[in-house]
């Protein structure tokens, strides 16, 4: 006679529905939170690539250090970049991310620089009567700012790409809206650099957050030192620019 199988007890229920709950658990995890695929290189490639272009524009009498060294610098620093991640950001190393670092505050560096020059000539009545050269100078320093504010949020937040990318940190640095309400965002959605680019333009354009709040002390600071750099150098710039052509 075949043994017939006991019902099962309270605790073989028990681990039964719990085996179903942790089978079941990943899909409730948002995707941002998750380990993901590694994110391409490209995006923020072109991005310092045109910020080096910027920079050999901007006119030499608002300017603090030569040209020519400065971008071969951020051109050295770029490429021991591409060596270790050339196509996607794969291999988290110490000299990768601190060479990012330097690039990055190099730009921010020269470019606020920059940016006090121009208010203080303007201020002083020594910018060039050009109206186009002075607002050249103002849209390069401008873009420069957007672009450079975008490297650091997307290199800070939740640790950087690296950490985000193997889900480190549970705890946002910037509040994305996908975050927030995840029922509008694709499965596997998760922030890249393009989403901080936006972010840095907005908090310039805006001169407030607009859809992606920053949590983070750091975050708070740096945009309103972005924003306070924008807003003077939009200022002054417009203002000595209308006086010219008036």
């Amino acid at each position: 006679m075949a043994d017939i199988p006991e019902p099962p007890t309270e605790a073989n229920a028990f681990v039964r529905r719990a085996a179903h709950l942790a089978s079941d658990s990943e899909r409730h995890v948002p995707s941002w939170l998750r380990p993901g695929d590694s994110e391409n290189r490209w995006p923020v490639l072109i991005a310092i690539l045109a910020v080096i272009v910027i920079q050999h524009s901007i006119p030499i009498q608002y300017t603090v250090l030569p040209r020519r060294p400065l971008i071969i610098m951020e051109l050295l620093l770029l490429v021991v970049m591409l060596v270790i991640n050339p196509v996607r950001l794969s291999r988290p190393t110490t000299v990768g991310k601190w060479a990012g670092h330097a690039l990055t505050a190099a730009i921010t560096m020269d470019n606020t620089a920059s940016a006090v020059i121009l208010a203080k000539r303007i201020l002083g009545g020594e910018v060039s009567n050009n109206a186009a050269v002075l607002l050249g100078g103002g849209a390069a320093i401008f873009v420069t700012n957007v672009i450079a504010f975008g490297i650091w949020y997307w290199e800070l937040d939740r640790g950087g790409p690296f950490a985000r990318q193997a889900g480190k940190h549970p705890y946002p640095d910037f509040l994305f809206p996908q975050m927030s309400d995840p029922g509008n965002a694709k499965p596997d959605w998760r922030p890249t650099f393009v989403d901080y680019l936006y972010v840095s333009f907005t908090n310039v354009v805006a001169f407030s957050p607009t859809d992606t709040m920053p949590l983070a002390r750091w975050a708070k600071g740096m945009m309103t030192i972005q924003s306070l750099v924008s807003t003077t150098t939009i200022a002054l710039v417009i203002a000595r620019a209308v006086n010219v052509l008036g």
